[in-house]
């Protein structure tokens, strides 16, 4: 009796010192994440932070809508711009799975009303941006080529490569709008109704998918609305895309439901074979040898998926608008959703030093 008491009050006494590290934790990244907030003058934030496959921490902070006074909350949707890609990434995946597609052939085995000097790209190169495809984005300007998006296509289509394939990385959302139509030809569905059925029913993201997919102007329920700082001053900011390239950047989710559709990914549940997910982050070979990406950071591009290359700690991690991030650390069994409604706001920069709170040599 007396051995049976002091076991209970062992296990008892445990989990209360369990429980007062977590808190501690816990209130420790609230502090740093109301820090950062300040520092970079984000108006409203959602986070998720997954460890071993549970999510252990979640977070709203802030206003979703200045204006109004509307705080962030559970049911707050974000943009996610082109952490949509990622999706499209997995999509190409699982019709890799089926058999009806390989990332090394030629787009021109798929789709024959191109231009001869793209016949010869591979999926590969059109997911990792070492296409060369001329761009139907002006990206420092964050607006199509033309306004209207059938000239714009046309002017793509005459346009000549910007480079020989595999020369160098450089960001195109042509890439995507050709993998999106690659998707719906072998799929013999729209885009958007494959990655619902395939990816989001399968990890439960309800708000995910009443968000649709339309990177428009459209109504949102619970939507934060975007800030950008102009002079100083912080003004509105509307993204939109049109139909054709929601392959690149037309979702809305919230950090726990993207941190649901990251579990799914690493238990398996969206593919069928555990190499897929290996493929899936292995970050494309430019003909130098090297990798190519957005930064010192983000040195690498897999298939939808930016990666940070590195010998200790390395990570995948999709940004969109310079307002959201996902780190997965797939050694370390963690990772951080950060999502923000201020374009500007660059989670990515601090997600490292988030995750010195469960990568005890991080900071090395």
């Amino acid at each position: 009796m007396k051995n049976s008491l002091f076991v209970k009050t062992s296990i008892a006494i445990f989990f209360f010192f369990f429980s007062c590290v977590l808190y501690a934790q816990t209130d420790s990244i609230d502090v740093f994440i109301k820090n950062e907030m300040q520092k970079r003058k984000i108006p409203g934030l959602q986070l998720a932070i997954v460890k071993d496959g549970q999510i252990i921490k979640t977070g709203n902070y802030g206003l979703a809508n200045v204006q109004d006074s509307i705080p962030v909350s559970d049911k707050t949707v974000f943009t996610i711009n082109s952490i949509t890609k990622a999706f499209t990434g997995v999509a190409i995946m699982q019709l890799v799975e089926a058999g009806k597609l390989r990332l090394s052939h030629p787009v021109s085995r798929y789709l024959n009303d191109i231009p001869v000097l793209w016949h010869d790209v591979t999926i590969q190169q059109l997911l990792s941006h070492i296409s060369g495809i001329p761009d139907i984005v002006d990206e420092e300007e964050a607006v199509m080529i033309l306004p209207d998006p059938e000239e714009a296509w046309k002017k793509v289509l005459a346009s000549p490569m910007e480079f020989i394939p595999g020369e160098k990385f450089s960001y195109n959302q042509t890439n995507y709008l050709l993998l999106g139509r690659v998707i719906e030809k072998l799929s013999g569905m729209p885009f958007q109704e494959f990655i619902i059925k395939e990816q989001l029913l399968k990890a439960a993201m309800p708000r995910t998918i009443a968000s649709g997919f339309g990177a428009t102007k459209d109504v949102i329920a619970n939507a934060a609305a975007g800030y950008t700082y102009r002079k100083g001053k912080l003004a509105n900011m509307f993204f939109s895309f049109p139909p054709f390239l929601q392959t690149a950047a037309g979702m809305s989710s919230t950090a726990r439901e993207m941190a649901q559709w990251v579990i799914a990914l690493q238990k398996n549940e969206l593919f069928t074979h555990k190499e897929s997910i290996a493929a899936l982050w292995e970050p494309a070979i430019l003909n130098n040898g090297k990798t190519g990406g957005f930064t010192p950071l983000l040195n690498g591009y897999a298939a939808g998926w930016p990666v940070v290359v590195r010998e200790q700690h390395p990570a995948v991690a999709p940004v969109g608008g310079g307002r959201s991030a996902l780190f997965v650390y797939p050694k370390d069994g963690l990772a951080i959703i950060v999502l923000t409604n201020l374009s500007g706001g660059s989670p990515e920069a601090f997600i490292d030093r988030l995750a010195d709170f469960f990568i005890p040599d991080m900071k090395k």
